[in-house]
C-alpha cells in the first residue's frame, strides 16, 4: 500500500472514531444519570435534558453545520467541532448546578452538529473518485454507530461504577486532542466556496427543528394532546414552513430546495428517517428489558448487548458491500428493513421470567442484520447523489434525517410503551407488556419504511439507463 493510501485509510478511522464518538455521547450518560441526579439535585421530572439537551442542539444545527462545511471546508469544520465538543465536555463533567450541567450538554450537541456532517465529507473526498473503496469506506463508517451506542452502555457502567460520573464526559478530552493533533497530517483541504450562510435560514430551521423536538420529547410526559404539546408543534410547523419560504427566495439559501429533486436523495433520506425510527426505540426499550426485566445490571447489560454489535460490524463490512454490488441499493434498504421488522416483532414475545439466550439474543441478532443490510446502502444512497459541492448539505440532510426519525419514533414509542404498562416497574407482567409493545410499534415503522423505499427508490434499471444516457452524452 502507498503511502498515501495508507493516510487515507488513518483518515477514515479517525472520521469512524468521530461518528463512534457522536454516537457515544447519546448514550453513555444512561447508567450515570442517578449519580448525576443524587449530586446536582435534578427533579426527576428535569433529568431527562441531560439526554435532551444534547439531542436538540445537535439535531437543530446538523444543516448549518453542513452548510458550513460546504462554505468553510469540512477540514476546518471538523476540528472545530472537536474544539467545541472538548469545551462543553469540560463544562458538563465539572458542572456543580443543573443548568451548567444542561449548557455543557448543549455545547457537546454545538460540537456533535458540526462534527458529524463534516465527517462524511471528507469521507466522500478521500473514497468519493473509487465506488470500491467508497462501499467499504462507508461500512467501517456506518459500524462505528452501533459500536458507539453499545460503548456507550457498557463504558458508563464501568465509568460509573468503577470512577465517578463525571468522566463519562472526560473521556472525551484526551480523544479530542489526539483527533485535533492527528487532523493537519490526515485531513485533505478543501477550498472554500463562495457564498453566504444565510444565517437567518438557519436560525429558522433551527429554531423549527428544536421546536419539534422539544415537544417530541415531552409528549409522553405532558401529554399528546396537551396545549404545550400542539402549541409546540404549531411553532415548529410555521418555523419550518418560513424556512422553506426563506430558502426558495434566496440567492445562496442555507438548503438550495432543488436538491431534493435529485433522484433518490429524497427517497434515501425518508429510508434513514424511518430506520432510525424503528432502531433507537428497539434499543432503548431492549436495555429496560434487560436492566427492569432479567435483573441484569450495568455492566451486564452493556456486555449483552455485545453480540449485536459484532453482527452489525461484520454484515457491514464483510456482507453487505458484496450484496450492495449484486442487488443493488433499492434491493438492500428493502430487505434490510423487512429483515429488522421480522427481528422487532420476534422481540415482542419477550416475557416477564424470559432469559437472555432464548428472548433476546437471536431475535436481537436479526434486527441487527437488518439494520446492517439497509443503514448503508440509503446512507451512501443520501450522499453520493448530491453534486460534489453539496455534500456537506446531503450529509447534514441525511444526519438531520436519523435524528429526527430516531427522536419521533422513541417518543411515540415511549407514549405507546407507557400507556400499555412500561410505567409499572412494580408489575413485572405490565412493565413487560409495555416493552413489548413498543417493539411491536418499531415493527411497524419498519414495515412502513420497506414499503416505501420499495415505491420511491430506483431500481437497478433506472439507474443502469442514468448512466448509460450520461455516457452517450
Amino acid at each position: 500500500m502507498e503511502p498515501r493510501d495508507s493516510r487515507r485509510w488513518w483518515a477514515l478511522a479517525l472520521i469512524a472514531a468521530a461518528q463512534f464518538m457522536v454516537i457515544m455521547d447519546t448514550s453513555i450518560i444512561g447508567v450515570a444519570l442517578p449519580r448525576i441526579q443524587a449530586e446536582l439535585g435534578f427533579s426527576q421530572e428535569n433529568l431527562s435534558w441531560v439526554f435532551n439537551a444534547y439531542v436538540i442542539a445537535f439535531g437543530g444545527l446538523l444543516l448549518l453545520g453542513g452548510r458550513l462545511s460546504d462554505l468553510l471546508g469540512a477540514k476546518r469544520v471538523f476540528a472545530s467541532g472537536w474544539v467545541v465538543l472538548l469545551a462543553g465536555s469540560v463544562v458538563a463533567g465539572a458542572a456543580g448546578t443543573v443548568w451548567v450541567e444542561l449548557i455543557g450538554r448543549a455545547v457537546q450537541g454545538v460540537g456533535a452538529a458540526l462534527i458529524a456532517p463534516s465527517a462524511l465529507t471528507l469521507l466522500m473526498m478521500l473514497f468519493g473518485g473509487t465506488p470500491k473503496e467508497l462501499t467499504k469506506a462507508l461500512a467501517l463508517y456506518g459500524a462505528a454507530a452501533p459500536a458507539g451506542g453499545t460503548a456507550g452502555v457498557f463504558l458508563g457502567g464501568v465509568i460509573t461504577e468503577y470512577i465517578s460520573w463525571p468522566w463519562v464526559f472526560y473521556i472525551n478530552v484526551p480523544i479530542a486532542l489526539v483527533v485535533l493533533a492527528a487532523v493537519p497530517a490526515l485531513m485533505p483541504g478543501g477550498a472554500r466556496q463562495r457564498g453566504s450562510t444565510d444565517l437567518l435560514g438557519a436560525l429558522t430551521v433551527t429554531a423549527g427543528l428544536a421546536a419539534a423536538v422539544f415537544a417530541i420529547v415531552r409528549a409522553p410526559e405532558v401529554g399528546w394532546g396537551s396545549t404545550s404539546t400542539a402549541i409546540g408543534l404549531v411553532i415548529a410547523l410555521a418555523l419550518l414552513a418560513a424556512f422553506v419560504a426563506l430558502q426558495a427566495r434566496r440567492h445562496n439559501p442555507l438548503v438550495r430546495l432543488g436538491i431534493f429533486r435529485t433522484p433518490d436523495l429524497a427517497a434515501a433520506n425518508l429510508a434513514q428517517l424511518l430506520l432510525g425510527a424503528a432502531w433507537i426505540p428497539m434499543w432503548f426499550f431492549l436495555n429496560l428489558y434487560l436492566q427492569q426485566v432479567l435483573g441484569l445490571g450495568a455492566f451486564a447489560s452493556g456486555s449483552a448487548l455485545l453480540p449485536m454489535t459484532t453482527v452489525i460490524m461484520l454484515i457491514m463490512i464483510v456482507v453487505a458491500p458484496r450484496l450492495a454490488a449484486r442487488f443493488g441499493t433499492k434491493a438492500m434498504v428493502v430487505a434490510g428493513l423487512a429483515v429488522l421488522a421480522i427481528g422487532l416483532g420476534w422481540l415482542s414475545f419477550v416475557r416477564p421470567a424470559g432469559t437472555f439466550w432464548i428472548d433476546v439474543l437471536p431475535a436481537s441478532l436479526v434486527t441487527a442484520a437488518g439494520m446492517a443490510l439497509a443503514f448503508i446502502p440509503s446512507l451512501g444512497t443520501a450522499i453520493s447523489s448530491a453534486r460534489p459541492e453539496e455534500g456537506g448539505l446531503a450529509a447534514g440532510i441525511v444526519n438531520t434525517s436519523y435524528q429526527v426519525g430516531s427522536a419521533l419514533g422513541l417518543a411515540a414509542m415511549t407514549a405507546v410503551a407507557s400507556a400499555l404498562g412500561a410505567g409499572q416497574t412494580a408489575d413485572t407482567a405490565l412493565l413487560t407488556d409495555g416493552l413489548s409493545s413498543a417493539f411491536v410499534g418499531a415493527a411497524v415503522i419498519a414495515v412502513a419504511g420497506a414499503l416505501l423505499a420499495g415505491v420511491t427508490l430506483r431500481g437497478r434499471r433506472a439507474q443502469h439507463r442514468e448512466t448509460v444516457g450520461a455516457t452517450a452524452a
